[in-house]
């Protein structure tokens, strides 16, 4: 009889919902998303992220794709252009509002759109390729996974943040307190590995412009957002780091490190482990 390798003892999927349920950074209701979309908005229009994303998915025999936690759009509009049709969700409205005007001024007209939960049953069909692009920041991941890869017809896509976390650790490191961090993108692939589903894993490194905030009291702001409230000592840190952030010549201020994001694919696997 074979014997199990230690590897294939660990369960990863506890592990990683262990690290998320202890995390400093806690879940976002559809509200709070609501009440970001319009920045958001602004902010993924200027990222040399979606061309990034966009150059590492084979669309080979593929006509649908299906845009999961699509936020405002940003991917699916950089996508609609090479494929017949594009479905996307999110459980915002705010959101999927922009990913309705975002579509108007480009003219582009195959993007139907769902409201729906990705924890929750889908409604959306399925299409030869899925993407799940930084949204899979879910308690039940192991489940989600598995409706990723029974959506796809042909390929799934997964991005998420090197470090388990939207806040950089170049600034997590000038917050005097200590900060849970979010479990990284190595338990997605581990749990995948368990469903017998074998993955490849590329990063991309984007670099973020601070210009995004007109001054550092919405720096700090977007800050709290991600993390909760920040001690007078936190709040003084951000603002030295903030006002040292290296300018460019037209004074936006620049970030000196990129953003890097893992992104997992897998080909379509019709009999992964239950």
């Amino acid at each position: 009889m074979l014997k199990k390798t230690n590897l294939q003892t660990i369960d990863f999927n506890r592990l990683y919902k262990e690290q998320k349920l202890t995390s400093t950074f806690k879940p976002k209701d559809s509200k709070d998303w609501d009440k970001k979309a319009d920045e958001m908005n602004e902010r993924v229009k200027r990222s040399d992220y979606n061309q990034a994303f966009f150059s590492l998915v084979n669309l080979e025999d593929a006509q649908t794709l299906l845009d999961v936690g699509c936020g405002v759009g940003n991917l699916s509009l950089t996508f609609a252009p090479y494929l017949k049709k594009i479905y996307s969700f999110d459980y915002s409205d705010r959101m999927l509002d922009l990913v309705k005007e975002n579509s108007k001024l480009a003219n582009i007209d195959n993007i139907e759109i769902f409201k729906q939960d990705i924890e929750q049953p889908w409604s959306a069909p399925q299409a030869d390729i899925v993407i799940a692009s930084r949204s899979v920041g879910v308690i039940e991941l192991e489940s989600v996974l598995k409706k990723l890869n029974n959506h796809a017809l042909k390929r799934v896509y997964v991005a998420v943040m090197a470090g388990g976390s939207f806040v950089s650790n170049e600034i997590l490191e000038v917050l005097d307190s200590d900060i849970i961090p979010k479990p990284d993108y190595i338990y997605l692939v581990n749990i995948l590995h368990s469903l017998g589903i074998y993955a490849s894993v590329n990063f991309i490194d984007t670099y973020s412009r601070k210009s995004n905030y007109a001054n550092e009291e919405e720096f700090i702001q977007a800050i709290k957002w991600s993390i909760g409230d920040l001690s007078q000592k936190d709040e003084e840190n951000l603002r030295e780091y903030f006002q040292a952030l290296p300018k460019d010549k037209n004074g936006d201020r620049l970030s000196p490190n990129p953003t890097k994001w893992a992104i997992v694919s897998w080909e379509k696997t019709k009999d992964f482990k239950e």
